[in-house]
């Protein structure tokens, strides 16, 4: 690392020889100069870290030159030197920000070197404070910048919290995909368009390092230049590249005011760092969302296919179960009309039809259960009444079924909110299906009724061979049966109307022997 370049300026030769020496032999690079007018111009073009000079000058005194050099470099550490060490001085000194002071003759070398030090480290130790000062601000403006993931009211916040943090009467974003060919603004506050601004940021969008441009002082002829041709006074550009793009960040003051220092452009690259990750949330955000809504209408357009085919299921069987009672009635009828036909034959095919039309009118009736829901005022009722009342009344058919019920109940189940008529209606269905499944043999019904948690859970498990896993899969559908003439509406009735009533009715898996349906009914409330 290079030392650190000591600049004297003291009207005194052998003095200004004198603290070159000693500071040359202490490492640092010492340049000297007697004439205080040629010092400021050489400030104007030539960075330094610390400025020594002697307040006590003819024509052009120490504080002039000082104030010299905190226009064109501010960020320079000072050091003064006199003969006349009084208070008004050390007043003024204190006034005008310097950094340290010192008496001469000097009646050591190292007091110069300790003072040297001294006022590098006091410089340090300002600019530390004044840059926390300016990056207290942004923890605020960090966390609204990534917590906004809508890319233009995010372009706004980053504007707005460029201008206001870098206090600059200028602002822009500019962006360039991999592929493109130059940069393109995204947003801005008070930059005209030009190409002269268009190739300052390209030049800075083409390197890795942050630029800071002021009209005055030290810099890059060409680059100071483009802003004397924009008629600024100072420009910062941080670029910032991402693997899929590039993104520019510009501030600029006008000529009138102060000139940007060190501290504002580490400010500024903190917050161009931010603000292009927040732009990349954005845009994987918007990425994402869009894939998230691909999906969706793929999943909606796989629903509708699925919902056209079930359509055609759904008619294939409605068709199938009507077709075949109708070809019944059609057939009894034919063969009753015949006239050599006996009357007792006659009767026998007219029966025949009546049964097919009594099939087709409750195949009917299932099907408007199914797609029209009774719509009765829902009351609270006991559970275990229904239940018992539907055990009553089937009593007789599956004793003849040889179906032993064996009850598992509580009797102090709490009150439901339901439609009893639907409710038992559930039952019974779930009932006959169990001893269908044990015919002819027979076998055992076991039911179960209890609370489950802020549920009324009833179990229905029967004795026979069970429901294969292929048909599980297409157990509620409709018109979906494993009994012959079956018609397949009855589990999908009675799903529904479970359903319609806030509560579930399943399948339990792996409960041999037999099946196993479970209904859980809301119960409104912990018991």
């Amino acid at each position: 690392m290079e030392a650190p370049l000591i600049y004297i300026v003291d009207d005194e030769p052998g003095i200004a020889l004198l603290c070159e020496r000693v500071l040359s032999r202490a490492g640092y690079r010492a340049v000297t100069e007697t004439n205080p007018r040629k010092a400021m111009v050489y400030f104007e073009d030539n960075p330094i870290d610390l400025l020594l000079v002697d307040i006590r000058m003819p024509e052009v005194d120490g504080f002039e030159v000082i104030q010299h050099i905190q226009r064109w470099q501010p960020d320079a550490a000072i050091l003064i030197m006199t003969g006349h060490g009084t208070v008004d001085t050390a007043i003024q000194a204190l006034r005008q920000g310097v950094d340290g002071l010192i008496l001469k003759p000097f009646k050591q070398s190292s007091e110069l070197v300790d003072a040297v030090k001294l006022a590098f480290t006091d410089n340090q130790k300002k600019r530390d404070a004044a840059r926390t000062q300016t990056l207290r601000p942004l923890f605020t403006v960090t966390e609204a910048l990534v917590s906004e993931v809508r890319r233009a009211p995010l372009l706004d916040l980053i504007i707005k919290a460029v201008t206001n943090q870098l206090n600059c009467s200028q602002t822009a974003c500019y962006q360039k995909q991999k592929d493109g060919s130059e940069f393109s603004r995204i947003a801005s506050k008070n930059t005209p368009e030009s190409k002269t601004l268009l190739d300052l940021i390209s030049h800075a969008g083409n390197s890795d390092s942050p630029i800071l441009i002021n009209a005055t002082g030290p810099g890059e002829a060409s680059l100071k230049s483009l802003l004397t041709d924009l008629e600024l006074g100072s420009a910062i550009l941080v670029p910032v590249h991402h693997p899929s793009l590039s993104t520019v960040f510009y501030a600029a003051r006008t000529v009138e005011d102060p000139t940007f220092r060190e501290s504002d452009l580490e400010m500024f690259q903190i917050l161009a760092g931010q603000s292009a990750t927040a732009l990349e949330n954005s845009r994987l955000y918007a990425k994402q969302l869009e894939y998230i809504r691909q999906i969706e209408n793929s999943q909606k357009a796989l629903i509708q296919a699925e919902k056209m085919a079930a359509v055609g299921r759904l008619s294939a069987s409605i068709a199938h179960e009507l077709n075949n009672p109708l070809q019944g009635v059609q057939n009894c009828l034919h063969l009753a009309g015949r006239e050599d036909l006996p009357e007792e034959k006659r009767k026998e095919y007219f029966d025949l039809a009546r049964s097919e039309l009594e099939r087709l009118m409750e195949t009917s009736r299932r099907m408007l259960d199914f797609y029209r829901p009774n719509a009765s005022t829902q009351t609270q009722v006991n559970i275990v009444d229904l239940l018992e009342y539907v055990l009553s009344l089937m009593y007789k058919q599956m004793a003849e079924a040889k179906v032993t019920i064996v009850k598992d109940i509580r009797e102090d189940l709490p009150l439901i909110t339901a439609v009893g008529s639907q409710i038992q209606q559930v039952f019974i269905n779930l009932i006959l299906n169990a001893a269908d499944a044990m015919l002819p043999e027979g076998g055992e019904l076991r039911i179960t009724a209890r609370t489950w948690e802020d549920h009324i859970e009833l179990l229905f498990q029967d004795s026979g061979k069970g429901i294969s896993n292929k048909e599980q899969a297409n157990i509620f559908e409709p018109f979906f049966s494993t009994k012959d003439g079956g018609t397949g509406l009855g589990l999908t009735v009675s799903y529904n109307i479970i359903t319609a009533h806030g509560g579930s009715l399943e399948l339990l898996p792996d409960r041999a022997p037999g099946a196993c349906f479970r209904i859980l009914l809301p119960t409104g409330g912990k018991q």
